[in-house]
């Protein structure tokens, strides 16, 4: 495990909560025996309503190309303004086999801008993102796209990103995000219908949501009700074995994207991805004994074409094979290497004030100040 320092916590502090993990650790191991002691009931649950399955049934294919798409966004709070800015990231998967088609580059999106101080800036910068994440997905030719989070995280993300810049807008506030935000709509839109739908059969888009909360088949099956489907199937599940494709479950609340323009095209758009929202399957498959479940969202076409989820099956079990990367690999390289935007910010930072105190002919503490982090910075 990784190395804690809890220098600067209260000691009395540090201890209490020692004190307490014996009861939490209580508490987790029996709702954990819980599952334990039902794990035949469950297996014979899946058995007889006919989903459990192993790959061997569904065939060998080829070893397909693969690639993961990753996003990021970090907001870096100034004393006078903010430095927004957002990336994603498509990285290619364990090599052989190699992508030979032609992959348009780059292979990544960025945006930078300096923006007003608003704690909303988060909400814009994560629909950026995900028009980012969506193209690098569609524009890659591999035979199987890796996204990370759920398929229907986009339009979540979107829907309150376009909500916080017409608001803006109706205030008088215009921003160059807001404004990078609508002019990628129109694609993200397209982008997101395609891979919705999945009608291509030389390609396979799927999301793989580390973090979930879903119980479609603890739902239907009535499991305890203290972990979601992937947590109890990653002790049930064996390796090579998966769970036939069933519907996502369903919101309470009708699926809902909010248009920023008078556009009819884009309107018979967002209606196309909100009836495809609702053709959403989620699957479960352990690849091998050093990996957990992983839950992954698909859309229709590919459940129900056994051959795909073939070539789906053999993708992931040849990019889990690494132990100790509990996710695929090409998605945990685009992770590892998106998640130190903060950094490229900070060094953005540092580059933008030495040009302004080179344009500048008054005092460069003003220009310190102004750049400087709204709180005091340390461990530099």
């Amino acid at each position: 495990m990784d190395q804690i320092s809890l220098a600067e916590l209260p000691e009395a502090l540090v201890e209490e909560m020692l004190l307490k993990s014996e009861a939490i650790g209580n508490v987790l191991y029996n709702s954990l025996r819980e599952i334990q002691e039902k794990k035949t009931e469950i297996r014979k649950q899946l058995q007889e309503g006919n989903i459990l399955k192993r790959d061997s049934e569904v065939g060998y294919p080829g070893i397909p190309t693969t690639c993961g798409v990753d996003g990021s966004y970090a907001v870096d709070r100034l004393l006078s303004t903010d430095l927004a800015a957002c990336a994603a990231v498509a990285i290619e998967g364990l090599t052989p086999p190699s992508e030979k088609r032609f992959w348009e580059k780059p292979h990544h999106r960025v945006f930078i801008h300096p923006e007003k101080h608003d704690p909303d800036t988060a909400t814009v910068l994560r629909g950026l993102m995900m028009e980012m994440e969506l193209e690098l997905a569609v524009k890659a030719p591999h035979d199987i796209v890796f996204l990370d989070g759920s398929l229907t995280t986009p339009l979540i993300y979107m829907n309150q990103a376009i909500n916080k810049v017409l608001e803006w807008e109706n205030e008088g506030v215009i921003t160059e995000i807001g404004k990078e935000l609508k002019n990628r709509f129109r694609q993200f839109l397209t982008d997101y219908k395609t891979i919705l739908e999945s009608a291509r059969t030389d390609k396979l888009w799927v999301s793989l949501p580390k973090y979930t909360t879903k119980r479609e088949l603890g739902k239907m099956f009535n499991w305890p009700a203290n972990y979601d489907d992937r947590a109890i199937l990653t002790y049930i599940l064996s390796p090579g074995e998966f769970t036939s494709p069933i519907p996502l479950e369903k919101p309470l609340q009708p699926w809902h994207l909010k248009i920023p323009f008078n556009d009819k095209e884009l309107e018979k758009l967002r209606d196309e991805i909100i009836s495809a929202m609702n053709n959403i399957y989620v699957m479960y498959y352990r690849s091998h004994n050093w990996k957990p479940v992983f839950r992954i969202e698909m859309a229709s076409f590919i459940a129900n074409d056994i051959s795909r989820i073939a070539i789906l099956l053999q993708g992931l079990k040849y990019q889990t094979g690494t132990p100790g990367i509990i996710e695929p690999y090409p998605l945990y390289i685009a992770d590892r290497m998106v998640k130190h935007l903060s950094k490229a910010v900070s060094a953005s930072r540092q580059t933008t004030t030495r040009r302004m105190m080179e344009l500048h002919n008054g005092d460069i503490g003003e220009i310190l100040f102004g750049m400087h982090n709204y709180r005091t910075e340390s461990g530099r």
